[in-house]
């Protein structure tokens, strides 16, 4: 039992004793976060809301949208579930599990944006949940909907749910993995579900993004373990039968695909790719071919706290019940009960500096490493959890006058931020200008493109002039942060902190939403779905579909259409090491084969983001289409 708790409960004891006939006055908790039904309720009407009610729209994107996607769509078209293939050829560097639930869903309902969308969007709900249930067994009921609500509304799940990546799959296995850790340690035996629970999240993990599925748990549980004096309660987690458990689930896939994909000629097979270049070579950032850019250090810590917006602002106070002093981390000895068994941590304790380590680890990593914006992902789900506790905390009716101080402040904080969103929303509502109607929104953007490699790199396209296309959801956000803050600031100077979070939930919505216009609104930009339409009309079998550059600059036209692409192009990142296999099909043109073609008697469309290619100077050609500054040309004028 913790001791505080015992502490707080002795005046009491002794006030009944001395005066048997005073009435008690106990603070009734509120309702709202007492009953799971309540919670069950409220996390799904908000993904719902939120993630759900745009799932159709806007098409998906080229690169890792559509290249994933055709993965899938392929791997239903060739019944192999176990390699990879993209336009064809062998994808040999992720991981299979995202892949195994798209191609189910395209099964079951078809092949369609929203199919895309679904398995993707049903693993966010999951890990809300995982989330929720991790809450409440670390923090109680109102932990538990604090911590899923937290992680629904925030700003980077949802940004980073609008495309085709496993990082959210990569948290739900975390936090369902440490929650059969977190049971262990209150066992005085560990029991097999626990324990081979525990087994089978990291094997599922290894599953969905390769080896970081085990180097992040073991490095979070090695180090709780370590601080807390407790490294022989491994021995109680089964060893044995736990990594039979995981080698029974993940290694069956790595063994096909290596027995499938073996070295031949100049390829050195599926282990040499998969676990050497695309594992420890990008770790060194000495991956073949290189990969993207790295987000500079100080940057990426701090989106992990952008990432979770509105919600971090409350992390400085959460960060205070992480147990940090060496004498509280350390054995109490002759202590022998389960709960006590190699700490003297409470449960709230042990699972605050869980999840502390949770989020440590994976910022650690990557510190070393290559780093993309996204990578923070996975550790959301614990700052969400460490939030969480600290927020059911400040909303019990016996709250401490310190604990209800530090949400006015953060509210105050909050509230800043929120009017300078909104003066800087208005001012660019002012200097921004309505586009003529039908202008091209790619017209009116300035090109940055050494920072495409970036996820979120366009953003810094825009200009006045497009901010003119946005003003809509701009105002919406303005006013959505300034009236959220506002009234989230005035309910906790009133002490109502339920209903200041209240207030931040619909606010996120609002802004959310507002999001989501502008992705559509931009969409055009990174998505050749208009181009793949237009190319469909005329399209008849034995016509031909040239991408002028990169394959995943245009993957698009290749998921929608259904057709193998040929690509003007030396092989080169999704294709590359594909390529070198014997099997590989002939798609790669050059300038003397694509004039080849041209003048032959299929029709030829060629995709390009140039103005006029100059691969067609002295050929007859045609402009099918235009949308996002990139155009479709045929050899043949269009059809009536």
């Amino acid at each position: 039992m913790n001791s505080g708790a015992v502490r707080n409960l002795e005046p009491a004891a002794i006030e009944t004793k001395l005066y048997p006939t005073m009435p008690q006055t106990t603070p009734r908790p509120n309702r709202l976060l007492s009953d799971w039904r309540i919670s069950v309720l409220v996390l799904i009407g908000l993904w719902a809301v939120i993630y759900m009610a745009g799932l159709s729209r806007p098409p998906l994107l080229d690169d890792v949208d559509t290249v994933h996607a055709e993965a899938a769509r392929e791997m239903l078209l060739r019944h192999d579930w176990v390699t990879l293939y993209t336009n064809g050829f062998r994808y040999l560097e992720k991981a299979p599990l995202m892949y195994w639930t798209l191609a189910a869903s395209y099964k079951i309902f078809g092949v369609g944006n929203w199919s895309t969308r679904l398995p993707l969007m049903l693993g966010m709900l999951a890990l809300v949940f995982a989330t929720y249930r991790l809450g409440r067994y670390a923090y109680g009921e109102a932990g538990g909907l604090y911590a899923g609500g937290a992680l629904v509304t925030s700003l980077g799940l949802y940004i980073f749910t609008r495309f085709l990546i496993p990082d959210v799959l990569v948290g739900l296995w975390l936090a369902i993995g440490y929650y059969f850790f977190l049971r262990s340690l209150e066992e005085e035996w560990p029991s097999r579900l626990t324990c081979w629970g525990f087994a089978a999240t990291c094997a599922l993990n290894v599953l969905t993004k390769g080896l970081i599925g085990l180097v992040f748990p073991a490095g979070a549980i090695g180090l709780y373990l370590l601080f807390t004096g407790n490294l022989r309660h491994v021995r109680k987690l089964r060893p044995v039968s736990s990594t039979l458990v995981f080698f029974a689930l993940a290694a069956p896939w790595h063994i096909l695909a290596a027995l499938r994909n073996p070295a031949q000629g100049e390829v050195r097979g599926f282990l040499w790719f998969y676990f050497i270049n695309e594992h420890v070579m990008r770790f060194l950032n000495k991956r073949v071919p290189p990969g993207y850019e790295t987000v500079p250090l100080l940057i990426f810590w701090g989106l992990l706290l952008a990432w979770l917006l509105p919600w971090s602002v409350f992390l400085p106070q959460a960060l205070s019940d992480v147990p940090l002093r060496w004498r509280e981390l350390q054995s109490k000895p002759g202590t022998e009960s389960a709960t006590e068994l190699g700490t003297k941590l409470d449960r709230p304790q042990r699972a605050s500096l869980l999840f502390f380590l949770w989020a440590l680890v994976i910022l650690g990593f990557f510190s070393f490493s290559t780093r993309q914006e996204y990578y923070t992902i996975p550790a959301l789900p614990g700052v969400a959890l460490l939030v969480g506790g600290w927020l059911a905390r400040e909303s019990e009716p016996a709250a401490s006058e310190s604990d209800r101080r530090a949400g006015r402040l953060s509210s105050t904080v909050l509230f800043v931020f929120g009017v300078l969103g909104f003066v800087a929303g208005m001012y660019l509502l002012s200097v921004s200008h309505l586009p003529a109607p039908g202008a091209d929104l790619a017209d009116l953007l300035k090109k940055n493109p050494q920072d495409y490699d970036f996820s979120l790199g366009h953003v810094l396209d825009l200009t006045p002039r497009a901010l003119g296309a946005f003003r809509g959801p701009l105002l919406g956000a303005s006013l959505g942060l300034f009236l959220g803050t506002g009234l989230n600031w005035i309910l906790r100077r009133r002490g109502r902190p339920l209903a200041g979070n209240v207030a931040l939930a619909v606010m996120m919505v609002v802004l959310l939403a507002c999001v989501h216009s502008s992705f559509s609104t931009f969409s055009p930009i990174l998505s050749s779905y208009n181009l793949a339409v237009a190319i469909q009309k005329q399209f008849r079998p034995g016509d031909v579909i040239v991408i002028d550059g990169p394959y995943d600059q245009a993957s698009t036209l290749n998921f929608y259409t259904g057709v193998q692409v040929h690509v003007l192009h030396e092989p080169s990142g999704n294709l590359w090491y594909g390529a070198k296999f014997p099997d590989a099909p002939h798609i790669f043109e050059t300038p003397e084969s694509l004039a080849v073609l041209w003048r032959g008697p299929a029709e030829v469309f060629l995709w390009t983001d140039q103005e006029y290619p100059r691969e067609l100077s002295g050929l007859t050609s045609f402009l099918l289409a235009r949308s996002g500054g990139k155009s479709i040309y045929s050899n043949r004028p269009p059809h009536d």
